[in-house]
């Protein structure tokens, strides 16, 4: 069955299948419940399921995620809401500290099937603490997987499959893209939860991004089409780990690489996937691997955010530059 939805309805509806299938599932976060959360992700499935299975919690980010990490234990799966990017900072500790670690600490006897969803990055006038793009600080961390979706069907099914990981998943969703429609075929799983996808075909160069980024990377396919360019646009789904292997084969082909991600260039995940592919793709590269991304600086108040975050000039010249070559 496939029927066009949004972005957020995609979640709210593989959150509901969730919820369905394993009595095990419980969705908390703070306002998910009456309110429906923030972005109305959970709107409904606390009507329908019940406050013990759709819990309204305290405003206390370390407290949400601790208790799921104990319902974990306690066999649940729990799926916790992160109102905004910014608000992870004091739950940063159970994350990386318990959550990341409790597998390997009990050598193997030990799972811990949490998601914590955390709306993030820019493009919707927000203040501070409510636009950032937090993903680098997460990948650095063993034990997490990060992944993002960059559109309704990804969001859908990667949904389903965080939930259904042993591993603890960090699950970013891209909020400027939350209001996006497509395609969603409730029945089919796309693939699995860490590869990426060509979404575009090309030949002269690859963008590959996520989550936000890749509609701006299409966009930037469609305006270099017009100038006879031929762009491959790589979604690449997964932060932690990165499907290198897919990246590679398109880089050999295209033999030029840009990454494209909304948070700061400065140590952010293109930096590792440039380091990588150079070593993998040396003598097939005919320009360096360019990155394009947020400045490092601290995320500016609303009116300056355009001038912050890519867009479709900064990508297009990343290409020209390496086209340059």
């Amino acid at each position: 069955m496939a029927e066009k939805m949004a972005l957020a309805k995609a979640i709210n509806e593989s959150l509901r299948r969730a919820l369905e299938a394993d009595p095990k599932v419980v969705v908390m976060g703070e306002d998910v419940g009456k309110l429906g959360g923030v972005f109305r992700v959970t709107d409904g499935l606390q009507k329908d399921f019940g406050e013990s299975r759709v819990i309204d919690t305290p405003l206390a980010e370390s407290g949400i995620v601790g208790t799921a990490i104990g319902l974990a234990l306690r066999g649940y799966r729990p799926v916790v809401e992160i109102q905004f990017d910014g608000f992870v900072f004091p739950a940063y500790d159970q994350i990386v500290t318990q959550l990341a670690k409790m597998h390997a600490r009990s050598l193997g006897k030990v799972k811990l099937p949490v998601v914590v969803r955390i709306p993030y990055g820019g493009g919707i006038g927000a203040v501070e603490h409510h636009s950032e793009s937090p993903e680098s600080l997460f990948a650095h961390v063993a034990g997490l997987k990060i992944v993002s979706p960059s559109n309704a069907s990804d969001a859908y099914w990667m949904m389903q499959q965080a939930v259904q990981s042993d591993d603890p998943v960090i699950f970013f969703e891209p909020k400027r893209r939350y209001w996006d429609k497509a395609e969603v075929n409730t029945e089919a799983i796309p693939g699995p939860l860490h590869t990426a996808r060509v979404v575009r075909e090309g030949s002269d160069l690859t963008l590959a991004a996520y989550g936000p980024m890749v509609k701006l990377c299409q966009e930037a396919a469609d305006a270099a089409a017009e100038e006879g360019r031929s762009l491959e646009v790589l979604d690449l789904r997964s932060v932690s780990p990165i499907d290198f292997d897919s990246i590679q084969a398109s880089v050999e082909k295209t033999r030029r690489l840009v990454v494209v991600h909304e948070a700061p260039v400065f140590f952010g995940s293109g930096a590792e996937i440039a380091a990588r592919i150079t070593e993998r793709c040396f003598y097939h590269l005919e320009a360096p691997v360019l990155r394009v991304g947020g400045y490092h600086a601290p995320y500016p108040p609303a009116r300056l955010e355009e001038s912050y975050l890519p867009d479709l000039d900064r990508v297009l010249d990343a290409v020209d530059r390496s086209l340059a070559y």
